[in-house]
């Protein structure tokens, strides 16, 4: 079984990556088992802060890395949170705490105007200084409610509505896994990594 470690201190995303990519016979190892502390993210794009994060990783276990960057664009506030999802309601904030920031934010906007979308961009590096990363990118389009509703998923799960009127923290996790942002971008990166023969088929 290959390891790749995951450049996530998150344990909602190592979950559900695991869950991804179990079938393929990856062992994903958590950026934990090696370091404790994040790098700083100061890349000014989605794809800057995925190849900071797996660049880092890579350094710090000596194993190939993927690196997701994700976020919540609201049309209405110009595509923020964007790159600031995690740290919305400032450094070191809850997931209740940035969802609580956001609904204030949107207090006056009215439902039509409420769109949005989850953006993943996910970075592949099979050593430090690669200098061919694989990128994959996908999106999931919504809008968001007024309350929270649902009791799964992480970050602004619960008030991310999709069309049939459903929150993301209401879906199944295996219907979440083939509907979001990150699971498309992740069957994207299975199937770029399956050609190059960089994991899959070692």
């Amino acid at each position: 079984m290959k390891r790749v470690v995951l450049a996530t201190h998150n344990a909602g995303k190592l979950r559900e990556f695991r869950s991804l990519l179990a079938p393929l016979g990856i062992e994903l190892k958590s950026l934990d088992e090696f370091v404790s502390a994040a790098p700083e993210e100061t890349g000014r794009t989605f794809i800057e802060n995925a190849i900071l994060k797996a660049r880092n990783a890579c350094a710090v276990s000596g194993l190939p890395a993927i690196a997701d960057d994700s976020g919540l664009e609201v049309d209405a506030l110009r595509g923020a949170p964007g790159i600031f999802s995690a740290r919305y309601a400032g450094s070191g904030a809850t997931d209740e705490a940035n969802v609580t920031k956001l609904l204030d934010e949107l207090t006056a906007v009215a439902d039509s105007a409420r769109t949005a979308r989850y953006r993943c961009v996910l970075a592949f590096l099979r050593w430090e200084n690669d200098p061919a990363p694989l990128i994959c990118e996908a999106t999931w389009e919504g809008r968001v409610g007024r309350q929270r509703r649902g009791a799964g998923g992480f970050g602004y799960d619960p008030v991310f509505v999709l069309d049939d009127g459903r929150t993301v923290a209401q879906l199944p996790p295996e219907e979440k896994n083939r509907l979001s942002h990150r699971g498309k971008a992740l069957q994207k990166l299975v199937t770029e990594l399956a050609a190059r023969d960089y994991v899959l088929n070692q």
